[in-house]
């Protein structure tokens, strides 16, 4: 919740575009095009991310590398958490009609800076910027800290840092090249921390709940 707080504050005071002043002007966004931004920090990471959320997946059923340790049902959440933080951002992505900083007029496009929180207002760009997607190839594996802090704090820890660290670290390669504000990716690190807790809590809840008496 403090968090979201943080979140909604950021949005309130209209940082993002401040913030992407810092790194571009009228002629775009210089590294747009960097080689290690897009080569490396784009398009080479998305297939490790694939095949670690295949091998999460796969473990549901065949676990190797010390899936074992963890009981089917968290297996199960775990993957589960994976796919539905993934399909909540694509699908915010898919309706958003937010454009990307650089398809902002100031920084060398045709599109006026509108918030994602005005649904449906078409800002004069492609739209279907907001939230970060390729930042959630990080972010969706904090759904291993979840699923381990039970049996291993250490490895739930290692999970979580992992997990941040590399979010983090896509969502700022993209931010530097102009392909999202920073709320895109605080946004979408909250979506899946959200739904990764979620996954993992509620059945508790719901189980620990007294049975009514008929």
């Amino acid at each position: 919740m403090l968090a979201l707080l943080a979140l909604l504050a950021w949005d309130l005071g209209g940082l993002d575009l401040p913030a992407a002043r810092l790194l571009a002007g009228p002629q775009g966004f210089p590294l747009q095009e960097h080689w290690l931004l897009t080569r490396v920090l784009h398009d080479g990471v998305l297939p490790v991310a694939w095949l670690l959320a295949g091998w999460i997946t796969l473990g549901t059923m065949w676990p190797t590398l010390g899936q074992q340790r963890l009981p089917t049902a968290v297996r199960v959440q775990w993957a589960a958490a994976i796919w539905l933080g993934l399909l909540a951002v694509n699908l915010l992505k898919m309706n958003s009609t937010t454009s990307c900083p650089w398809d902002l007029k100031e920084f060398g496009g045709g599109a006026i800076h509108i918030s994602h929180w005005a649904w449906g207002v078409l800002d004069g760009g492609n739209g279907h910027c907001f939230p970060a997607g390729h930042a959630s190839a990080g972010f969706v594996f904090v759904a291993g800290y979840f699923a381990w802090r039970g049996q291993s704090p250490a490895i739930a820890r290692r999970w979580l840092a992992g997990a941040l660290l590399a979010g983090t670290v896509l969502g700022l390669s993209q931010q530097l090249r102009g392909a999202h504000y920073m709320s895109h990716t605080l946004w979408t690190a909250w979506i899946c921390w959200a739904i990764a807790w979620a996954v993992h809590a509620l059945p508790s809840l719901f189980a620990s709940r007294p049975a009514v008496a008929a």
